[in-house]
């Protein structure tokens, strides 16, 4: 795909609007001129206060223009115009309109700083173009997200252990994760490592008088490793970090072939709160055709295990859109999770992977995909309201089928608050293992620095002593902004 930006600066819109119609195109973008042909070809323009797009996909062809004035918004009236000559080629409105920001309920946060409720919602549907219900979503999930924002303050923070490995890899996964079969030899290393960044890094918390609120495994598939080594980090955690303050404990037992009795009790001993064990489907055939070595039933029995090991705080996580997945079967899975009656679910929606191409005309016009997941979403919100279940945190990621968004949804009082936190960036996030993320927030200002690790394994073990060091600016940031 080709983009022409002529005699404006809004490529950025150009590009994010675009990806929304076509997730799958690589796109190539040219200012004020392009020798390249393309079969599919959108030129932006504004001259003399007139906006114009002329569109071609294919054989069909669409050219608007629109007057403005001075005090025209122009990046969102050349956005708008963009938005409205793809639709009308390719025959499909999407539900978020020409809203692509990852946080919706955050970007209605900070709408209603300035104004009521009802014109919030207004501009979001005016000016974003974000038809009834998904606006009404972002306000429920924004009023969700505050109760849980609130209880942060300026030396509040949340600690992530990263577990990078799983019994298999899934086809659909974009995390970094590690197929246990090819990385086996890395784990006792690598969690011996583990262990000493987190000495490492409780010392700036006790040095800074950081409260810890929440605690959260994720990964790969923290249960990937065993009881013995689970318990290790559990002892490291508990030995340097003062758990009194902590509000919820988490660990990701997503995959059911990894859930056994003495890691769930290992757990509990170690006093995890909240755990997720994540079928994605109870379509057998679908969780083989993702990657996926484990059945329908062993998700019920690992989840009935983990209940009578006395978990009485358990997520269930859904994907809407994967391969050979239906409708139907999406709504027999979604139901099947409800009917176990997990205190949260969380409905994901199907990310396609970058670097693929829309490769015939018959794909760029067929939609039947789209309106097929939005189905599958708009079904999974109608039956979670309906089970008393309500959406309490929300985001949404560039690629994903329909444009669509992956909620949070839970029953009274199991608000998952490391999701919000994260989500909203509420407060400094300390996090250790391969792959994790540092983000250092300033309260005040709201500036947010990050400090990465290395991403693989293999890197982490072989470069600790440079994450050691990333690690000094902790102090220096909490120096400079007086915290």
């Amino acid at each position: 795909m080709i983009i022409l930006v002529k005699n404006h600066p809004y490529r950025y819109d150009m590009e994010n609007i675009s990806t929304i119609f076509f997730p799958y195109e690589k796109i190539r973008i040219f200012e004020n001129s392009c020798d390249e042909t393309d079969p599919v070809t959108v030129i932006t323009e504004i001259r003399d206060y007139v906006l114009s797009v002329d569109a071609t996909v294919y054989d069909k062809h669409k050219k608007e223009s629109v007057s403005a004035d001075c005090e025209t918004d122009m990046q969102n009236a050349l956005s708008v115009l963009l938005y409205h000559v793809l639709s009308e080629i390719l025959e499909i409105r999407y539900p978020w309109g020409l809203l692509y920001g990852v946080r919706p309920a955050r970007r209605m946060h900070a709408l209603t700083d300035s104004l009521s409720e009802e014109e919030a919602k207004r501009v979001f549907r005016e000016k974003y173009l974000v038809n009834h219900e998904k606006t009404e979503l972002a306000v429920s999930v924004m009023h969700s997200e505050n109760k849980i924002i609130a209880l942060s303050d300026c030396k509040s923070f949340s600690l992530y252990i990263s577990i990078p490995f799983c019994p298999t890899r899934c086809s659909y996964c974009s995390f970094v994760s590690h197929a246990i079969e090819n990385t086996v030899k890395l784990i006792d290393p690598y969690v011996d490592l583990l262990i000493r960044e987190i000495e490492e890094t409780a010392v700036y918390a006790r040095l800074l008088g950081l409260r810890l609120e929440t605690v959260y495994f994720g990964g790969g598939t923290p249960t990937t490793l065993s009881a013995k080594n689970l318990a290790r980090l559990f002892e490291a955690i508990e030995k340097n970090f003062d758990l009194s303050t902590v509000r919820e404990y988490t660990v990701e037992a997503g995959r059911p072939d990894t859930v056994t009795k003495d890691k769930l009790l290992t757990l509990k001993s170690a006093g995890v709160s909240r755990i997720s064990i994540n079928p994605q489907s109870f379509n057998d055939a679908v969780l083989k055709t993702i990657g996926r070595q484990h059945t329908s039933s062993q998700t019920v029995s690992a989840f009935e295990l983990a209940r009578n090991c006395g978990f009485d705080n358990i997520n269930m996580d859904f994907i809407a859109g994967l391969p050979g997945d239906t409708l139907e079967s999406f709504e027999k899975s979604l139901c099947k999770g409800i009917s176990l009656n997990a205190e949260s679910i969380t409905v994901h929606t199907l990310s396609l992977k970058s670097g693929a191409y829309m490769a015939t005309r018959e794909s760029a016009f067929d939609s039947s995909p789209k309106k097929i997941v939005a189905s599958m979403v708009d079904f999974s919100s109608k039956q979670l309201t309906k089970h008393n279940y309500h959406p309490y945190y929300m985001y949404r990621q560039g690629k994903s089928l329909g444009n669509l968004e992956n909620v949070g949804w839970c029953k009274n009082g199991y608000d998952c608050l490391y999701n919000v936190f994260m989500m909203d960036e509420t407060h400094t996030v300390l996090a250790v293992g391969a792959g994790a993320v540092i983000k250092l927030k300033d309260p005040k200002s709201g500036k947010i620095e990050r400090v990465y690790n290395y991403k693989y394994p293999y890197e982490y073990i072989d470069r600790f002593d440079e994450i050691l060091k990333r690690k000094q600016s902790i102090t220096r940031f909490y120096a400079e902004y007086n915290l």
